[in-house]
């Protein structure tokens, strides 16, 4: 199950526009307004890309009327840390 989760995790990391999504959370909440205006793409893509970061669990979603607003899921990126701190570890036994 774990691996499934991780794998989910960094297929969603795999994709440019999430990566880059992933880098402007790392500075907080913020509006899926303003991460819109960060892009060239529509309102519909840009809910494609962070319905794939909550899904598998990356990123948190606040609704609060019409307005979401995302942040780092900190559980979920220490998850990934982990992953592949013990992948490094097991290979100086």
């Amino acid at each position: 199950m774990q691996e499934e989760k991780i794998s989910s995790r960094l297929k969603a990391l795999a994709d440019p526009v999430r990566l880059q999504i992933i880098e402007m959370l790392s500075g907080g909440k913020m509006c899926a307004c303003k991460i819109l205006e960060k892009f060239s793409m529509t309102q519909p893509t840009l809910s494609y890309h962070m319905k794939i970061l909550a899904e598998c669990g990356l990123v948190i979603v606040e609704k609060d009327w019409k307005w979401s607003y995302y942040t780092l899921n900190p559980v979920a990126l220490n998850e990934i840390s982990v992953f592949f701190t013990n992948l490094s570890q097991e290979e100086t036994k």
